[in-house]
Order: structure tokens, then C-alpha cells, then sequence
């Protein structure tokens, strides 16, 4: 798909960035981090907004509290991520913020405040820059910044998208679904649904009625839109 021909909001999952930027220089110099970050940020902003300034770019960077640990209760969440992480990567997270306005995230995660804050202007003109596929559940224009791709997320493809994890749940984040549930079979429970309601009806279900494992996946899963949000079912 081609790139919007305005963009006013660019909002940037500053994660991906201070991750890549850290795992590229494993072993270098931290200025060579420093410069990697640059070298990512530049790109983004050169790619998405025709004027920038730095009124119209938002970075978010995940601090270490998240309701989340809370919420899960199936099985920990992210409990499955083991590795090392880039021996830099704290010195990239702090040049985001010291040279990018890098917001981090308190209580929550840098994927709730990039949903905050899109949702906050108009998604004809907004793009998340980002290659965490569940930002795709967020309406507005989206930027694979690895791949170069753009994608436009409509609200009916955004609520479609985040129904299906709960059905598939998210191996990446430990979030269990149902049992050998792929967003193929996925797709065939959830088809024929038009409105939030039936896809929430689908999903509990395909669950055989546990309304609350519905409950915990659907909350772990979705991004905020507003402060202080946890996710209810649709009346």
C-alpha cells in the first residue's frame, strides 16, 4: 500500500528502535549506539512526516511496572522471554529520551500510551511506526519501518484483529488461546460477525462460555485508548 499523502502525527514504538539499535552495536562502542538510534529515528521521521517537528512526533519507551503481570493468571505473562538483552540497550533507551523526548511508560506499556495517543487525533493522518503486529488492532495508518510498508487499519480491521487473538492468544507475550486455534480456524469462528457484540459472542463461545478466560486474554491484549483503561466486554 502506498504512504498517505499528509501525515500530521507520527508516534513511534521507541522499544523496536532502542532494541534494534542495541542488538545492532552488540560489542561496539555506546556512541555507535547513540548513532544507530539517530540513524532509525532519522529514518522514521524522514519517511512518514513531510514537515517535522518535534510537536508532531511522539516516542513511547516501557518502563519495568505493567498491570499486566497482574491480569494474567493463566500463565505469567511474557514469562517465557529468557534471553540476555544488548548490553546497550539501557544507553539507547536513554538517548531516546534525552535526544527524542522518549516518554517511558509508567504502570502500563509503551504499546498503551502509542493506542493513547493515537487515538487522540485523526487516523486519517496518524501513523504508528512500529513491527509489533498487535499495534495493528489500533485505527489509523501504520509504518513497518524494517520492511518499508504501510498498512491502513480501518476500525471494523482493527476490532477484527483483536478478536482473533483472543482466540489465538500470543506465543510472543505468553498470552495462551485456545488449543491449536490459528488465525485460520480463527478466522472461520469468528466470520459472519458484523458487530462488536457477535464477535465477543464468538469468542465466548468458542471458549465453551469461560467468561473469564475471554475476560483475562481480552485485557492483556488490548491497548489502551484512554488513561487508566482496562478493557470490558460490550454491553
Amino acid at each position: 500500500m502506498k504512504k498517505p499523502k499528509s501525515v500530521n502525527k507520527c508516534i513511534v514504538d521507541a522499544d523496536i528502535v532502542a532494541y534494534r539499535a542495541a542488538a545492532g552495536t552488540e560489542g561496539k562502542k555506546v556512541s555507535e549506539t547513540y548513532a544507530k538510534v539517530d540513524t532509525l529515528m532519522e529514518y522514521i521521521v524522514g519517511e512518514t512526516i513531510l514537515f517535522p517537528t518535534i510537536s508532531n512526533l511522539d516516542c513511547f519507551l516501557s518502563g519495568s511496572s505493567n498491570f499486566r503481570y497482574d491480569v494474567a493468571k493463566t500463565a505469567p505473562y511474557k514469562g517465557n522471554r529468557k534471553g540476555e538483552k544488548p548490553a546497550n540497550l539501557p544507553a539507547a533507551r536513554k538517548h531516546l529520551v534525552s535526544e527524542w523526548g522518549a516518554t517511558v511508560s509508567i504502570g502500563e506499556e509503551a504499546d498503551d500510551l502509542v493506542g493513547i495517543a493515537a487515538t487522540k487525533y485523526d487516523p486519517e493522518t496518524t501513523v504508528v511506526c512500529t513491527i509489533d503486529k498487535d499495534m495493528l488492532q489500533i485505527p489509523c495508518w501504520h509504518f513497518n519501518f524494517v520492511k518499508d510498508t504501510w498498512t491502513k487499519v480501518s476500525e471494523a480491521e482493527g476490532s477484527l484483529f483483536f478478536y482473533t487473538q483472543i482466540l489465538t492468544g500470543d506465543a510472543a507475550d505468553n498470552i495462551k488461546g485456545i488449543y491449536r486455534v490459528g488465525p485460520v480456524k480463527a478466522a472461520k469462528i469468528l466470520e459472519g460477525c458484523s458487530t462488536e457484540q457477535e464477535l465477543y459472542d464468538a469468542c465466548v463461545k468458542a471458549y465453551d462460555g469461560d467468561l473469564d478466560r475471554v475476560l483475562e486474554n481480552a485485557r492483556l491484549l488490548w491497548l489502551r485508548r484512554y488513561e487508566g483503561e482496562m478493557w470490558m466486554p460490550p454491553l
